[in-house]
């Protein structure tokens, strides 16, 4: 049903949004003093935000949340495994691509450089990485790969790329291995993760199914940085 479990939505929406507009108001009427229309478009804002949060929360209750472990245990129970690992590239470019947080990044990018930093170029770059993290994390699950093995070799690569990369670029890619563990990464592509894990005998969702946000949020700091790295030869 499309209202089941609404009420709960609405509650964990208002338990986020109430503290902060709390505290806005309370420097508001102990510091900032602002105009009355801007408190009050403030609070139109409010609303809005949480009917939109609302609706987002209840679609991935109702939608995403099912659809990406159904769809999970079909490519789980195919034959081919391996399979598994180039569709995970796709999957994990495309649902990168449509995130609106890594939209804005890029957007804020090319504004505070001066289009020095094309938006486009950091895209291809943060969905790209995680395409390739999202198809590592595959691989990971059909072949029993354990986390450690690639998260600890990861982050030790970014931590040597730190010397390496255009100094431009370091913060850049940090704030991209945020953005990029949106809500369409953890709704869509976790769930996926955890129905492939839970149809292929002998894996266990807890341990193979989770991890992948993990693997996605890295994944934009190394390709970045990488990006960096040539902007630094280019120059």
């Amino acid at each position: 049903m499309v209202f089941d479990g609404l009420w709960d939505t609405l509650l964990s929406v208002m338990k986020a949004l109430l503290p902060l507009l709390g505290l806005f108001l309370v420097f508001q009427f102990l510091f900032l003093k602002l105009p009355k229309h801007y408190i009050f478009n403030l609070l139109k804002g409010t609303f809005l935000a949480v009917v939109g949060l609302l609706l987002f929360l209840q679609g991935v209750r109702i939608g995403f949340l099912p659809a990406g472990q159904a769809i999970g245990e079909v490519l789980g129970s195919i034959t081919w495994k391996w399979l598994l690992i180039p569709f995970g590239f796709f999957i994990g470019f495309l649902t990168t691509w449509t995130e609106p947080a890594v939209r804005i990044l890029c957007d804020q990018i090319e504004k505070a450089s001066a289009a020095a930093i094309r938006k486009y170029v950091v895209l291809y770059a943060i969905c790209s990485g995680v395409a390739l993290f999202v198809g590592l994390g595959m691989a990971k699950i059909v072949y029993g790969i354990p986390l450690l093995y690639i998260v600890v070799p990861g982050y030790i690569v970014a931590l040597v790329m730190l010397w390496f990369s255009n100094k431009e670029f370091l913060s850049i890619a940090f704030d991209a291995g945020g953005v990029a563990t949106g809500p369409m990464a953890v709704t869509f592509l976790m769930a996926i993760a955890i129905g492939v894990s839970s149809a292929i005998e002998g894996r266990d969702p807890v341990v193979h199914g989770f991890g992948l946000i993990a693997l996605i949020a890295l994944a934009p700091i190394l390709s970045v940085m990488a990006l960096g790295f040539l902007f630094r030869l280019k120059q």
